[in-house]
């Protein structure tokens, strides 16, 4: 059994932001080398999250449309915000997404399904942030 670790960093210039992060957990699969085994990526912030679905960018408004429908971004609606953040609703919004996913690789290559894709989903940006890789398997 081998094991890769690799950290992305993002800082995004907006509050909220999805980001295909597809390519670059690829890539971390190249570098390990590892051809059977499984796929962790997670978001190591409370405010951010980790998810898959499709890489469409209608999709992705509805999601934020949704997000500010159902969670919007308002301090004074949050008691998280009494305690002096302002990012009750990023708290939240991570909740709904979820912190990781846990890919299977099969024979080198991200086992996915139909129009599956990775994302990094921010929700409250403009500083920097991390994303752990690990991967776990047999080269």
């Amino acid at each position: 059994m081998q094991s890769y670790r690799k950290e992305l960093t993002f800082k995004t210039k907006t509050r909220e932001e999805f980001i295909n992060i597809t390519p670059q957990v690829e890539a971390a699969l190249r570098e390990s080398g590892i051809k059977e085994g499984l796929c962790l990526v997670n978001a190591m912030h409370i405010t951010a999250s980790v998810f898959i679905n499709d890489n469409e960018s209608g999709l992705h408004n509805d999601f934020a449309r949704w997000l500010e429908q159902y969670v919007p971004w308002d301090p004074p609606k949050y008691q998280h915000n009494q305690t002096g953040e302002d990012n009750g609703s990023a708290h939240i919004r991570r909740q709904l997404f979820g912190r990781e996913v846990v890919v299977a690789i099969t024979n080198g290559a991200l086992d996915f399904g139909p129009w599956e894709q990775i994302f990094y989903g921010e929700h409250d940006g403009k500083r920097s942030k991390r994303v752990l890789i690990k991967l776990i398997g047999s080269k």
